[in-house]
């Protein structure tokens, strides 16, 4: 029933269009997409996949959870790899120089997008998590992870260098324009003499401010 469903969606796309994808810390790769009727439809699977997981969705700075948000991101990793599987040779086929396919970028976001966050974090935050005494919160606990911050700022990293290659499955897959947004930088804080942020992580005073601080006034 399921590869039946997917023969019946002929997403209406265009013929022709450029795919980008900017690395963080690498740079960008881009190049001319002319899409198989196969690749069509696996790019509806992926852009699904991508705009309706907590991993590409706002992640505030009070909100949510860094193992869900890694899990989801595990778990984009692994639906993507079973698309490229069931769908073989066909997302990859011969190229003419500067043109890209579904495989190509799927492959490198996986390679050079996911895998380092995922290869570096995740074995962190479990040993941290084993920490944990019986009696503590969870998500109380994971706020005070003193690797808190940095974390929430490369899944931000992440969630940003995805937002190319989302658009352009959004375009190719045929779906209706929606603009994709995902999380800025935290802007610093609003100049102010009489407000002070006291952070108890670090023992000091700050100028950018962190869930950690409250707020004092001299």
């Amino acid at each position: 029933m399921g590869d039946r469903q997917r023969r019946r969606r002929r997403p209406g796309g265009p013929s022709q269009t450029t795919a980008t994808l900017t690395i963080p810390f690498v740079g960008e790769i881009s190049g001319t997409w002319e899409p198989s009727d196969a690749e069509r439809s696996a790019a509806w699977e992926l852009y699904l996949e991508l705009v309706t997981r907590v991993s590409v969705e706002e992640l505030g700075p009070d909100e949510g959870f860094l193992r869900e948000a890694l899990s989801s991101l595990h778990t984009f990793f692994n639906i993507t790899r079973e698309i490229l599987r069931r769908y073989g040779p066909e997302l990859a086929p011969p190229l003419a120089p500067g043109h890209v396919s579904f495989g190509v970028l799927a492959v490198t976001v996986l390679n050079r997008v996911l895998r380092p966050l995922l290869a570096s974090w995740h074995p962190r935050l479990s040993a941290y998590e084993s920490a944990r005494p019986d009696t503590r919160d969870p998500v109380a606990w994971e706020r005070e992870w003193e690797h808190d911050d940095a974390l929430r700022g490369e899944i931000a990293a992440v969630r940003r260098a995805l937002v190319s290659p989302a658009e352009t499955l959004q375009t190719v897959a045929g779906v209706r324009r929606r603009r994709i947004r995902f999380p800025s930088t935290q802007a610093p804080l609003r100049s102010n003499p009489t407000t002070v942020l006291t952070c108890h992580k670090r023992s000091q005073t700050c100028h950018q401010p962190h869930r950690h601080c409250r707020t004092t006034r001299p």
